[in-house]
């Protein structure tokens, strides 16, 4: 008889203590008392009433106890110790699940699978009750997340800072094809893994306060208020439990009190608006920035981050050091993107108003301190924010703004006498009808670090995007290539996979993935070929249940699994995979007969609210796939299906089940991308554009393993002048056939005319990223991929090879360049 799921979780518990517990731990009873203590006076619940969600939070609940002890010791090593501390500011932390994460990072993995096999605990049913944080939306929140792990698996002492966000973006559903938004109220049920220190809670004072008004937080000026950032702590687990540092999350809060009068009058909402309206600050990640009200709100939220985790900052660097010219020398503060920004003038403001330092040890100061990372050469997504919101909210940050700009343009004007135009463009305020502070200007010039994270993002980014901040401080100029942990995308969630590596080569893979190298001469060793073959299936087969599952979609995993899960943006180009998508439907239309390998297109990713052609793009993918499905002749042959919610859940799914990736973004344009060395590290081959991290991949696994199309970087920017897509229409028939297919409503016949605005943005306005001057050279690619997958020993060569070629792409690499060549940090293991 098998035992009980109550018991089996005991067993895990019991071993999770005797493995990790680190020094005697005392409880009463059995360890099924244990288990039980935390349904009983947790929940209230007897136990054997408890449901799947009570269950999965007594587990949690009982495996942080097992990590406190490890996570105090932690932190105590880093208070004695005193070793250089790394403080990693970001507005997004997109950490996916939590506790098989920890288990695998534990080393557990074992231990539970054998007691799910041999007591039929429904394992896979309690960890689906973890819904995946609300703190992030994409690669920017997920690549903040791998960091985090590996400096916790590499001992450095790092702390990660963010905000407590109630909702997440959104909730994707998809009705009548197009996406529907619905609130992500991820924090519905209390989180088990938070830990609230409301005696470190932060007071953050700004120069007018806030009130509610119809449902939007709005600002009252020259009313100065009070606002405090409550923190809580989530531990971040290092692999094999060495060190457990913390990403600390700030909620915003009120003062603890409230007017008594008007509540006594009955005005209850206005006793509490202030308390109601401190807490929407923190209420949503993203809030809707096509309004004035919404970016004023995204405004207020970084400039709370960056005061509470300063503040917190300070505070940590006081309790062991009295010396403020040490600062540099104990402190790292590393802004992920532009959102931290106001780190700088905030730094200088506590230095020069609270240290009551002059001002050129205080620049000094924080510039030694500060380091840039940034994540886009799109001008749109460069913050700027108007010069009237520093005004209304923190004048004195502005002031300081000021002076570093005058001292800037001062410097501008000695080097370069005579050059207005580089005045204007290195300035920090932009001198638009509206005044603006630059934020990237401001991150570089107030830094002593500013690094890409791809080598040609970090080239376009230092030649083109910020030239003449680089000509002026070229010293503060490198490349970082993002990583991704390997923990959780090759070990916890491609098991199958991973199992047959370390077979293969041992288990150093997962701390040095430099290692995977060793699998270069396995990829023509045909036994090792069949084990890779055969851990691909089962992990399509495994996914092909999970989706069933979780959608009701049903996806042959004997087809090919061709995908692109990202962010739906113009120059990701979702449109473009489309376009090939209907360009193969016409082939099958116009011949019956075309033999043809059967293939199932994956798509996956939001469109932000207000991005009105994404989200058609979105509509025009499922219809796609509804024409499709709703066609006899490509059945067995042709499937597209949208995955709506995708998330790092998803992801972990999806990832490893697929057997090519799509990285097709307008060269150029994406900064490096993150999804494209997961699938990669997962035996996915890649087609895709010169772009990003893509170039160093196929570096890594050589040219001849990936499927490389059309225009480079310099040929799109070539081409600016002269680009007309109109050509393509003209000199191309199946790119003519496809986009007349479309217009003519073949896809929308019920709701005519609908997919007009592809016409404009494909032909009357420009086809600005370059879908059509593409597709030819796409298809092409395309081709040989096909052909190649018809050879499987071939196909599982080039595979194995893309795996080997991986181990570049590990965030463990990537953090040991920012510790040693920016955070000048080292590890301090703990005692």
């Amino acid at each position: 008889m098998a035992a009980s799921p109550k018991t089996a979780i005991s067993d895990l518990i019991s071993k999770l203590i005797a493995q990790y517990g680190c020094g005697p731990i005392k409880f009463s009873g059995t360890d099924e008392a244990f288990y039980e203590r935390h349904l009983l006076f947790d929940n209230v619940v007897d136990a054997n009433d408890v449901t799947l969600r009570e269950r999965y939070e007594a587990v949690a609940r009982s495996v942080r106890d097992v990590l406190s002890q490890r996570w105090i010791r932690t932190e105590q090593t880093y208070e004695r110790e005193n070793p250089k501390r790394i403080y990693y500011l970001s507005i997004e932390f997109l950490l996916g699940r939590s506790l098989a994460n920890n288990i695998t990072n534990l080393m557990l993995d074992p231990i539970a699978a054998q007691l799910i096999k041999d007591k039929n605990v429904d394992w896979l049913g309690l960890l689906e009750q973890e819904p995946d944080p609300g703190l992030g939306n994409g690669g920017l929140g997920r690549l903040a997340a791998c960091f985090l792990d590996s400096m916790a698996t590499m001992q450095l002492p790092a702390t990660g800072y963010g905000l407590r966000y109630e909702y997440g973006m959104f909730k994707q559903s998809i009705k009548d094809g197009w996406q529907e938004e619905r609130p992500d109220h991820w924090l519905r049920r209390e989180d088990p893994w938070q830990i609230m220190r409301p005696q470190e809670s932060v007071e953050v004072k700004v120069n007018c306060s806030f009130e509610i008004t119809g449902g939007s937080l709005r600002a009252e000026v020259g009313k100065p208020a009070r606002l405090f950032g409550i923190p809580r702590d989530l531990p971040i687990v290092g692999y094999s439990g060495r060190t457990i540092n913390s990403l600390r999350l700030w909620a915003a809060g009120a003062p603890d009190y409230f007017d008594f009068q008007e509540f006594s009058h009955g005005d209850f909402v206005g006793a509490l608006a202030e308390k109601l309206a401190a807490e929407t600050l923190t209420r949503v990640l993203y809030p809707d920035d096509s309004t004035s009200l919404g970016q004023g709100l995204r405004f207020v939220q970084e400039y709370f981050l960056v005061a509470c985790s300063l503040a917190d900052i300070i505070r940590r660097f006081r309790r062991s050091n009295t010396d403020w010219s040490t600062l540099p020398d104990k402190v790292a503060i590393q802004l992920n993107d532009t959102h931290p920004t106001m780190a700088v003038p905030e730094l200088m403001r506590i230095l020069l108003d609270e240290a009551k330092l002059g001002w050129d040890e205080a620049w000094d100061l924080t510039r030694k301190t500060l380091t840039y990372t940034n994540h886009t050469l799109l001008p749109e997504a460069l913050e700027r924010w108007p010069i009237q919101w520093f005004e209304m909210l923190i004048p004195r940050h502005l002031e300081i703004i000021f002076e570093i700009n005058r001292r800037l343009l001062d410097d501008v004007r000695n080097r370069f006498p005579g050059d207005e135009g580089r005045l204007a463009r290195v300035s920090l305020i932009e001198e638009s009808p509206t005044k603006h502070v630059r934020m990237a200007n401001l991150a570089i010039v107030g830094s002593h670090s500013t690094n890409g994270v791809a080598a040609i993002h970090s080239e376009l980014l230092r030649t083109i995007t910020v030239k003449d901040l680089a000509e002026m401080f070229p010293e503060r100029f490198n490349n970082k290539t993002n990583g991704v942990t390997p923990r959780r995308w090759l070990l916890l969630a491609n098991p199958t996979l991973a199992r047959a590596i370390s077979d293969a080569i041992g288990e150093g893979w997962i701390t040095d993935l430099s290692q995977l190298s060793k699998l270069k001469p396995l990829a023509d060793d045909k036994s090792f070929r069949d084990n890779f073959r055969a851990a691909t299936r089962a992990t399509k087969a495994r996914f092909a249940n999970w989706l069933k599952s979780k959608t009701g979609e049903t996806v042959d995993p004997d087809t090919i699994f061709d995908c692109q899960i990202k962010r739906i943006h113009e120059y990701k180009r979702q449109l473009l995979n489309a376009l090939r998508i209907v360009v193969l439907y016409n082939r099958v239309r116009e011949n019956p007969n075309l033999e043809m390998t059967p293939r199932t297109f994956l798509f996956s990713g939001k469109a932000a609210p207000a991005y009105h052609l994404a989200k058609l793009i979105i509509k025009f993918i499922n219809n796609l796939a509804s024409t499709i499905d709703n066609d006899p002749t490509m059945r067995g042959q042709l499937k597209v299906l949208f995955i709506p919610e995708y998330d790092v859940t998803l992801a972990e799914h999806l990832i490893p089940a697929s057997d090519v990736s799509n990285q097709i973004s307008t060269a150029g344009y994406e900064a490096s991308g993150t999804s494209n060395m997961k699938f990669m590290m997962n035996g996915a081959l890649t087609i895709g554009t010169r772009d990003g991290a893509t170039i160093e991949m196929a570096q890594e696994a050589g040219e001849k393993n990936f499927f490389l199309f059309g225009l480079t970087a310099q040929q799109v920017a070539d081409s600016r002048g002269w680009y007309n897509p109109h050509w393509h229409y003209e000199h191309e028939p199946e790119t003519r056939a496809a986009l007349d297919l479309i217009f003519s409503d073949h896809f929308s016949r019920h709701e005519p005319g609908i997919f007009e605005p592809l016409r404009d943005t494909l032909l009357t306005h420009g086809d600005y990223y370059m879908h059509l001057a593409d597709l030819t050279s796409y298809l092409d690619a395309d081709r040989r991929l096909v052909e190649l997958y018809a050879n499987s020993e071939e196909w599982a060569r080039k595979a194995i090879l893309n795996v080997a070629g991986s181990g570049k792409f590990s965030s463990d690499r990537t953090i040991a360049q920012y510790a040693g060549e920016i955070w000048n940090a080292k590890p301090c293991p703990v005692g």
